[in-house]
């Protein structure tokens, strides 16, 4: 079985951060009316799969930053600009 081609990974890695933001929003969103809530393992496995979508949502729109378990966001971020620049030289050659 083929590798999937660069472009194919960059689609659903861009694909699965739009989700983590719309769902972190859909959360807020649903904080401020008092409807049922989305669960916390949830969106931290969504930013473990999109910290980008995941932490933009936090920070531009405050959501879940005082909560202690929501500090690992940030860190799947630095794990993923890590991955990338480990997995560069691979990737690109």
């Amino acid at each position: 079985m083929a590798l999937p081609s660069l472009l194919t990974v960059v689609i659903i890695y861009a694909g699965l951060n739009i989700l983590a933001f719309a769902v972190f929003i859909g959360d807020k969103l649903r904080a401020k009316v008092k409807m049922g809530r989305i669960s916390e393992t949830s969106l931290l496995l969504l930013a473990a799969l999109g910290p980008i979508g995941a932490l933009t949502a936090m920070v531009g729109f405050r959501h879940k930053t005082r909560h202690a378990k929501f500090f690992l966001v940030p860190g799947f971020f630095f794990l993923h600009v890590l991955l990338v620049v480990l997995l560069w030289p691979q990737i690109s050659g």
